[in-house]
């Protein structure tokens, strides 16, 4: 049975266990490594193209959810591989939903960038 830690040793222990999932998955994903990319160049412009924070949210969140989403992704087919390496109609579902989260998250950044970029440079 896993300890039950309250309070700050609990925090620690939940900060220590996702710096964890991040460098593995920074290490061991190339989607992870393509995507923290995409963030480290779009964070810095959205800073410069946003006019206010309604912008600014709309060209980061979306960015933000789409690496949560790939850690998702990530984690089911952790899950399942370890169950087996045989195909199974059930595992080849849970990884193309994991894939189709990703897909659908992608498509709200493109929306997201293309609405603010529209406002900004073409109706204003």
């Amino acid at each position: 049975m896993k300890p039950t830690e309250r309070g700050i040793a609990h925090l620690r222990l939940a900060t220590r266990y996702s710096f964890q999932g991040l460098r593995f998955a920074w290490h061991s994903e190339e989607s992870f490594r393509q995507e923290a990319l995409v963030i480290l160049i779009g964070v810095p412009l959205a800073l410069w193209l946003a006019q206010d924070t309604t912008d600014f949210l709309l060209l980061t969140l979306p960015l933000l959810l789409l690496l949560a989403a790939e850690l998702g992704n990530s984690a089911i087919e952790a899950i399942i591989d370890r169950i087996g390496e045989e195909h199974h109609d059930l595992s080849g579902r849970a990884k193309d939903l994991g894939s189709a989260m990703v897909f659908m998250i992608i498509i709200a950044v493109v929306i997201c960038w293309s609405s603010v970029g529209l406002s900004i440079f073409y109706f204003d």
